[in-house]
């Protein structure tokens, strides 16, 4: 066990030490020079030895203090580069939560353009469909789902969640009764229990069908995806995460409808870090990002809906 003495003593000791003045040194550490010799005097009281000599008004290091006096400058200094590095660690990496469709589809293809433009700080992906902690786990900032109002957090509004019906062209060309709301429903539907298809019953339309087979069950909107694409059914999908794949043509929209999920895409990360450097320039560069995206639109996509309005 180590047997150190008060550290605000020795820290005022070291600032006495360097200076060789109690005065300096208490305005250094904002204190007076009443409370930087208290201070002197309980360290050399606890050591057992003078510190430093006090001659006609004027303070000058004893022998013991000559001699503790570099070492303890030192070992400050240590802990000065110490605290450095973990302040600098920190802010060298920021961590990103967001979902596990979220972050493949639609950051990850785009967080170069960050990385380019913020060299000095490495983004690490965080993906999860679980409900981030910021009082508990290691995360900056996170992309969340849902209406904004979270206590304590700092929220910006990114962009809506519409739902679309996609399928593989394999399946439509086996299928081409498809391409209405009545053959959506005869036909097999990806995750059929799922609450967006009942979000999509509500807004769009359409009935499931006795007849229409089963479709397979899957957790995680990329399964879903991934499903559709293989040609086992029409996947109930939001566009903005899925426009590589749209492009590409490996998904096409069976319909033109478009539902939207009440919740919406916010970035959000608590309120006292929000003058953190990479918090800053992350939540900058990913709403420029946004906005710039919205100008290629639809427009509907990147605006908020009024409260108890649907699209």
């Amino acid at each position: 066990m180590r047997r150190l003495p008060p550290l605000s003593a020795v820290r005022v000791f070291e600032a006495a030490a360097r200076h060789q003045n109690f005065t300096t040194a208490g305005s250094e550490l904002g204190m007076t020079q009443a409370a930087v010799s208290y201070q002197i005097k309980l360290l050399e009281e606890r050591l057992g030895t003078p510190l430093f000599r006090r001659e006609k008004g004027r303070v000058a290091l004893s022998e013991t203090g000559r001699r503790i006096g570099p070492l303890i400058a030192k070992a400050f200094d240590d802990l000065d580069s110490a605290f450095g590095l973990a302040r600098s660690s920190g802010e060298a990496v920021l961590t990103v939560s967001c979902s596990t469709t979220f972050g493949p589809n639609w950051l990850a293809p785009r967080i170069g353009a960050f990385q380019i433009k913020v060299p000095d700080v490495a983004v690490r992906l965080h993906t999860s469909n679980s409900l981030v902690d910021f009082a508990r786990d290691d995360v900056d900032v996170a992309i969340r789902g849902g209406g904004g109002d979270w206590p304590g957090l700092c929220s910006h509004f990114l962009m809506r969640m519409p739902l679309k019906a996609y399928a593989s062209p394999a399946f439509l060309e086996i299928h081409p009764s498809i391409r209405t709301l009545e053959g959506v429903m005869r036909h097999a539907r990806i995750s059929p229990d799922d609450d967006w298809w009942q979000v999509w019953r509500d807004q769009v339309g359409g009935e499931p069908s006795p007849e229409a087979p089963r479709g397979i069950r899957l957790d995680t909107q990329i399964g879903e995806g991934q499903a559709a694409m293989a040609g086992l059914g029409i996947a109930l999908l939001n566009p903005l995460l899925w426009q590589n794949e749209v492009a590409a043509g490996r998904l096409i929209a069976v319909l033109e409808d478009v539902a939207y999920d009440p919740s919406d895409f916010w970035l959000v990360y608590p309120e006292h870090h929000r003058h953190a450097r990479k918090i800053r320039l992350f939540r900058d560069w990913m709403l420029e990002t946004v906005a710039e995206e919205a100008k290629r639109g639809p427009e509907a996509f990147y605006r908020r809906a009024e409260v108890g309005v649907a699209v």
